[in-house]
């Protein structure tokens, strides 16, 4: 395993983070993906990971209505992994309480709350990243700043990040905080994978200059790049959540796809060990979060940091790439 630090921070992680959104009840009663493996299921994937020397772990309150972080907390609990030793990060902002009064958002109501719950969920005594999950509209920026700073300064968190948003509304929140004295964020979760580089034009230049850590979600485009087009999985068939993120652009993606399986056999790898080892041979990606339903996904994953690509097959693989729609902000 590679290890680097976390942006402008001093903090080491793992350069593959392991999505726990695949964790949790399954079921579609208990959210939005009903794919999801509960702990006993967890537990061959999870130690393949921890084996491997991945030490950062995602999740959020949202997925599978909060049992995503029970699951992760036993999971650490489990293994007896050191707290010092590993990079627990969550998220905040999705509605947990479905048409009640401040049952989501990023009020500070909701910011002291939540930490609370998810730190109960979890059984642990702080997060090292807690995340905005996207951008609350309906709450002032200088009251979300200064909650986070609030819960930073409480203990509970070490570092506080920003998801998918405008770059001018990262700047704007990062401008708040610094004229403040609050904490600012360190890093960006944001849709990014071969088939939606629109980061490419605003995003990521400005989380080089912020000196932020850049750790993309679906990485694989929920599966898409690390299989044939038109593959049809047991996942594919019931993730809606996928189908209305991508479904839209499959005019734009289907001939992207077909490149990288091509190289992919020419290059004698799978296609998701491929499409990671582009996306790790970009200098500002501190660390893709890939989210995981096989030991054979983990396996994939951490190969993918032995395969170093040539300018001239970076280039091969992205030619096809044309500009898409803004996708993925919510």
């Amino acid at each position: 395993m590679e290890y680097t630090k976390f942006g402008n921070t001093g903090m080491d992680v793992s350069k593959i983070c392991l999505g726990m959104m695949s964790f949790g009840k399954p079921g579609s009663e208990h959210g939005l993906f009903p794919w999801a493996k509960d702990f006993e299921e967890a537990k061959p994937i999870f130690k393949k990971a921890i084996d491997l020397g991945i030490n950062f772990f995602d999740t959020a309150n949202v997925y599978q209505l909060g049992t995503s972080e029970e699951v992760t907390g036993k999971l650490i609990k489990e293994f007896g992994l050191d707290r010092d030793d590993i990079v627990v990060a969550t998220k905040v902002r999705m509605e947990m309480r479905p048409g009640k009064p401040n049952g989501g958002g990023l009020s500070r109501k909701a910011i002291l709350s939540e930490i609370d719950k998810s730190l109960k969920r979890l059984n642990l005594d702080y997060v090292d990243l807690y995340q905005i999950h996207r951008l609350d509209p309906l709450t002032p920026m200088e009251e979300i700043m200064e909650a986070l700073h609030d819960v930073v300064k409480s203990g509970k968190v070490r570092y506080i990040g920003a998801s998918t948003m405008y770059a001018w509304e990262l700047e704007r929140m990062q401008n708040i905080a610094e004229k403040n004295g609050w904490t600012k964020f360190v890093s960006m979760q944001n849709h990014y994978n071969m088939i939606y580089r629109e980061e490419e034009r605003e995003m990521i230049p400005l989380c080089e200059n912020r000196k932020m850590a850049v750790i993309p979600w679906s990485p694989l485009a929920g599966g898409r790049l690390t299989h044939p087009w038109g593959t049809q999985t047991d996942r594919v068939k019931i993730d809606e959540v996928s189908k209305w993120v991508w479904d839209g652009t499959n005019d734009l993606d289907k001939v992207v796809i077909d490149n990288v399986e091509k190289i992919a056999k020419e290059k004698g790898v799978s296609m998701a060990q491929l499409s990671l080892a582009w996306m790790l041979s970009k200098p500002f990606i501190t660390a893709p979060i890939v989210g995981t339903t096989s030991i054979k996904h983990v396996e994939d994953a951490v190969a993918a940091l032995d395969i170093k690509l040539s300018s001239e097959e970076i280039a091969a693989l992205e030619a096809p790439y044309v500009t898409h729609p803004v996708l993925g902000m919510m």
